[in-house]
C-alpha cells in the first residue's frame, strides 16, 4: 500500500524519469520549534511507540493466564523505555561507532541520534528481568507480551527514518524510487533509490505484527514460555536481513571485510537472533505448564 501510493505521487511530482524527489513531499525532521525547544518527528515516533504499546499491552494483560496483572503494567513501562534509551545508545556506539568512547560527552547527545535496535533489544531484556525479579514475576512470560508491542514502535521508528531522509536504500530504476536530494554531492547527480525505511516499516512493523496477533490471538503460543519472543527475533531477524539487500552499506565500514563480503552489519547482528528465535520456538512445548494468572480468576492449562 505505501509502495503504490509511492508510485502514483511519481507521476505528479517533477523528476525527469518519473520519481519522487524527497523534497517536494515537503517532510522535515523537525514538527516545530518554541525557543530552544524542538519537537522532532523522531522523538514523537518513539513516544508514539511507547504509548500505543503500553496500550495494547493492556489489551493483551485483559486474556485468561496473564503473567502479570495491570498495575504492573506502568513500572514495566518505566525499565522497558530505560532499556530501550540505554540500550540503544549503547549498542550505536558499540556496534556503529566506538571512536565514540574517546569522547563520552558525545555519547550523551542522544539528540545528535544514533540508536542501535539490537542494543535497544538488549537493554529491554535487561529491564524486564530486573522487573520481573523485584516482583517475583516470570521473566520469560512477559517477554512475550512485550515482543507483541514492539511492532509499533519499530513501525513508528522507521517512518520516522524516512521523514528524516536517513537510511536511505540502494540506487534502483523502480518507479517508486525516491530521489534524496540530501544526498547530492557537488557535481553529482543524485539517481533515486530504494525507500528501505518503508520496506522495514512495513515488514518489521506491520507484517511482524499480525504474525504476532496471529499467535496470540488464534493459538495457545502464549501459554508456551518463549515461543511469542522466538517468533519475534526469528521475523524481525528474517525482515532485517532482507531488506538490508536494498540499503546502502554503513558508511563506516565501506573498504573493510564487512563491505567486501556485501554484507552490512545489520546483517551480522540479526544472525544471533534468528539462531536464537528458532530455539525458543523450538523449545517452547517444552516450557508449558498450568498458567495460573496473576490477575483474574481462570486458571489455564
Amino acid at each position: 500500500m505505501i509502495l503504490s501510493i509511492l508510485a502514483q505521487a511519481a507521476a505528479m511530482v517533477g523528476d525527469p524519469a518519473g520519481h519522487v524527489r524527497f523534497n517536494d513531499l515537503g517532510l522535515h525532521p523537525d514538527i516545530f520549534s518554541i525557543g530552544f525547544f524542538t519537537l522532532r518527528w523522531y522523538s514523537l515516533a518513539y513516544i508514539a511507540g511507547i504509548v500505543v504499546g503500553w496500550w495494547y499491552l493492556l489489551k493483551l494483560l485483559d486474556q485468561p493466564g496473564a503473567p502479570m496483572a495491570r498495575r504492573h503494567a506502568d513500572d514495566l513501562v518505566f525499565y522497558a523505555t530505560l532499556g530501550i534509551i540505554l540500550g540503544g545508545r549503547i549498542g550505536y556506539v558499540i556496534f556503529y561507532a566506538p571512536e565514540m568512547f574517546l569522547h563520552p560527552i558525545r555519547i550523551l547527545r542522544l539528540w545528535d541520534g544514533g540508536m542501535s535496535f539490537h542494543g535497544g533489544v538488549l537493554g529491554v531484556t535487561l529491564g524486564i528481568i530486573l522487573f520481573a525479579r523485584k516482583n517475583g514475576l516470570n521473566w520469560l512470560r512477559i517477554h512475550d507480551y512485550v515482543a507483541c508491542v514492539v511492532p509499533f514502535g519499530l513501525f513508528f521508528g522507521r517512518l520516522a527514518n524516512f521523514v528524516n531522509g536517513e537510511l536511505w536504500g540502494k540506487p534502483t530504476d523502480a518507479p517508486w524510487g525516491i530521489v534524496f536530494d540530501r544526498t547530492v554531492q557537488a557535481g553529482m547527480i543524485e539517481p533515486a533509490r530504494h525507500p528501505s525505511q518503508l520496506y522495514e516499516a512495513g515488514l518489521e512493523g506491520i507484517a511482524l505484527f499480525a504474525v504476532l496477533w496471529f499467535f496470540f490471538w488464534r493459538t495457545k503460543a502464549r501459554y508456551e514460555p518463549g515461543k511469542l519472543v522466538g517468533i519475534f527475533l526469528l521475523g524481525y531477524g528474517l525482515a532485517r536481513f532482507t531488506v538490508e539487500f536494498f540499503r546502502e552499506p554503513d558508511a563506516q565500514f565501506r573498504g573493510t571485510l564487512f563491505g567486501e563480503w556485501g554484507f552490512h552489519m545489520g546483517q551480522f547482528l540479526t544472525l544471533p537472533m534468528i539462531a536464537g528465535g528458532i530455539f525458543l520456538i523450538v523449545t517452547a512445548a517444552g516450557r508449558r505448564h498450568r498458567v495460573e494468572p496473576i490477575a483474574g480468576s481462570e486458571s489455564v492449562a
